[in-house]
């Protein structure tokens, strides 16, 4: 059973007791990222994140690694397009200390000139590790041809020249936009005394102040669906298709999951089986839905020799037209439906799983939703419903990327 309740400065908390366990996981979630990003700011929010581990008034660096290596536990943090997470996974004896660093680094970050001229660094080596995978330039280049210039269409790290820029200042006034406790929520799951928790939550958070953050701008996806490449010294080419998808929190979240999983998501789905096992032309080929808020996107990616570009665009064009016109079979269906399921409950079996889940539902959707909740709903998703999302999704218009070695000659 999920305990939610909120401190006086707005600060929502969500516990999950699983007394069976010896650990627990917590995540501090902030409303910051990419999406809510000004042009000019651009990678900040993960900048951010790095400078929290950088040390804050009462910690150096090495001591926030220490402390927590101390114990044996994990700390770590995470910035999407829409959130940033602060997580730790600790046994539960340590959950007070997992608190009190989680606050300190979430709130008090030092944001030291020095070490920021350092971090950013280590951030522009990121981006170069990026810039070595042809993957994830592939999805930063589809991104930019299904959102353009809306916040959506922005990278997460961000562009090298903009975090070469970026002073302490810049950092303090986006924190003071973004980090507050209204904007944020606290999740925890394990094994833990829930009064504890309470008193915790209140000495390590009560004291904080801020405003109520800001809304997510309106984005929409190809609105002017466009062709990009890039050339890269590659073996491969890459190829990403993207299409209209569904909302965060839209209805037919679960018909396009399960439509996921026949047409892409896995070793059984049509994709799979036509361009890796049947055809034998890639080694990597999968689709995917993201959802964010007032749009979504679904893409379907593959790595190909460049001679099999158009092969394989075609037999992704074959797959894609006869899911809609004919539907799945009855076979199709009721395992994409397992499927989901099965995942979905040994997933449960995490206490990070847990955590993650009601910490992201409640930052982006002001909600929770059970495990009970999920199961009905995949179980109640037809046919129909599938076909309709198919249709919907594949019947749009398309933008594309491609990644590779004069990767344009083989597109003509």
């Amino acid at each position: 059973m999920i305990e939610q309740f909120t401190l006086p400065n707005g600060l929502r908390v969500l516990c999950e007791q699983l007394p069976h366990l010896r650990s627990v996981s917590m995540g501090v979630w902030v409303k910051a990222g990419s999406i809510l990003e000004r042009e000019h700011e651009n990678g900040l929010s993960h900048l951010i994140e790095h400078m929290a581990f950088k040390g804050t008034g009462r910690r150096s660096a090495k001591q926030i690694a220490q402390e927590m290596d101390a114990v044996g536990g994990y700390l770590n943090a995470a910035t999407s397009k829409l959130c940033t997470c602060y997580y730790a996974k600790v046994i539960d004896e340590n959950l007070p200390l997992a608190a009190d660093i989680l606050s300190d680094i979430v709130r008090f970050p030092a944001i030291d000139p020095k070490e920021l001229d350092k971090e950013r660094n280590v951030v522009l080596e990121e981006i170069s590790m990026t810039d070595d995978s042809p993957e994830d330039v592939a999805y930063d280049l589809i991104a930019s041809a299904m959102f353009g210039k809306q916040p959506l269409g922005q990278t997460i790290l961000g562009p090298r020249e903009l975090i070469a820029s970026y002073t302490r200042e810049d950092i303090l006034a986006f924190r003071a936009r973004h980090y507050s406790p209204m904007n944020t929520c606290v999740a925890i799951a394990g094994n833990f005394d829930l009064n504890q928790v309470k008193d915790l939550m209140a000495q390590r958070f009560g004291d904080w102040t801020g405003g109520a953050g800001e809304i997510f701008p309106v984005n929409a996806v190809n609105q002017r669906p466009q062709t990009l490449t890039a050339d890269k010294d590659t073996e491969q080419a890459h190829i990403c298709l993207g299409y209209r998808g569904k909302p965060l929190g839209d209805a037919d979240a679960y018909p396009m999951a399960v439509f996921n999983s026949i047409l892409g998501g896995g070793m059984s789905s049509r994709l799979f089986q036509r361009i890796r096992e049947e055809s034998a032309m890639a080694y990597s080929v999968y689709s995917a839905p993201s959802a964010y808020p007032h749009c979504g996107d679904f893409t379907i990616y593959a790595a190909v020799s460049p001679r099999n570009v158009k092969t394989v665009l075609a037999q992704i064009d074959e797959e894609t037209s006869l899911l809609v016109r004919e539907g799945a079979t009855q076979e199709e269906f009721d395992m994409a439906k397992a499927q989901l399921k099965g995942g979905f409950i040994l997933g449960q079996e995490s206490a990070y799983n847990r955590m993650n889940s009601m910490g992201s539902n409640m930052a982006l959707m002001n909600r929770v939703i059970t495990t009970d909740e999920t199961i009905r709903r995949i179980e109640a998703v037809t046919p129909e419903d599938v076909r309709r999302v198919a249709a919907e999704t594949l019947g749009g218009p398309r933008s594309q990327a491609f990644v590779g070695k004069k990767i344009a000659k083989y597109l003509k």
